[in-house]
């Protein structure tokens, strides 16, 4: 069975020794990985451009948030360096505006705008100051990724149909809190199957610990693979 596209394995692991041991550990059964921000403070960039080099997809899941200016600066860098097929921003209209300018015309690379995090709900979000419901913020940062003309969004398999319904056939749907059926949630608080987020509307999903934590990744990572094969791409 040859890797699905479709599956992003995230290799949230302190050093560039581990992340490259869970490479070679899945070995052909996956072509994307993400780098977030553990390996982001270590040897991220090294590694991303060494998975490419390979012929790997990379997701650089950095959620880049600071003043137009600087993410536009940053996004550019990024982009320039060819190391990477996705790149996340938090999905506010100056930020996601700024990063698009940042990748200018760049035919591969594409900008995501984090909607809300996975581990939040509606309490989270009163804590924090929101007036907000997690389903309408999410609904509003949808529209505003669409408007700024990125090209998708990071959300959970609970709003990914919400974000396929707005965004359309081609708008990316990117769903962490994936859990194959019986696996634990561990700290994500909207999860879903993976068969059950491909139906709802995500084109890729993100799967780490029920990967990256088995006693056998590569088969872990095939079963994973059998399961989204019953929703065609």
């Amino acid at each position: 069975m040859s890797a699905d596209p479709r599956l992003i394995v995230a290799l949230d692991v302190p050093t560039r020794a581990e992340a490259e041991r869970l490479v070679r550990s899945v070995d052909d059964a996956v072509s994307f990985y993400k780098i977030g921000l553990q390996l982001f403070a270590t040897d991220g960039m090294a590694l991303a451009r060494d998975l490419k080099a390979a012929g790997k997809s990379v997701f650089l899941d950095w959620k880049l948030h600071d003043i137009g200016a600087t993410v536009e600066k940053a996004a550019a860098a990024v982009v320039a360096s060819g190391a990477c097929d996705l790149l996340t921003v938090h999905a506010e209209p100056q930020v996601l505006a700024a990063a698009v300018r940042g990748r200018g015309s760049h035919p591969t690379a594409r900008i995501l705008g984090v909607t809300v995090l996975t581990s939040l709900d509606d309490a989270a979000l009163a804590e924090i100051g929101y007036g907000l419901s997690v389903t309408a913020l999410v609904e509003r940062r949808i529209r505003q990724v669409v408007d700024s003309g990125a090209d998708g969004v990071v959300a959970s398999p609970h709003e990914a149909a919400m974000a396929r319904r707005i965004g359309g056939p081609n708008f990316l749907v990117v769903t962490p809190g994936v859990r194959p059926a019986g696996a634990a949630m561990d700290d994500q608080a909207r999860a879903a199957t993976p068969a059950d987020a491909l139906r709802a509307g995500a084109s890729h999903l993100v799967v780490g610990r029920p990967v990256t934590a088995a006693a056998d990744p590569r088969a872990a990572a095939l079963a994973l693979g059998a399961e989204m094969s019953q929703v065609p791409a």
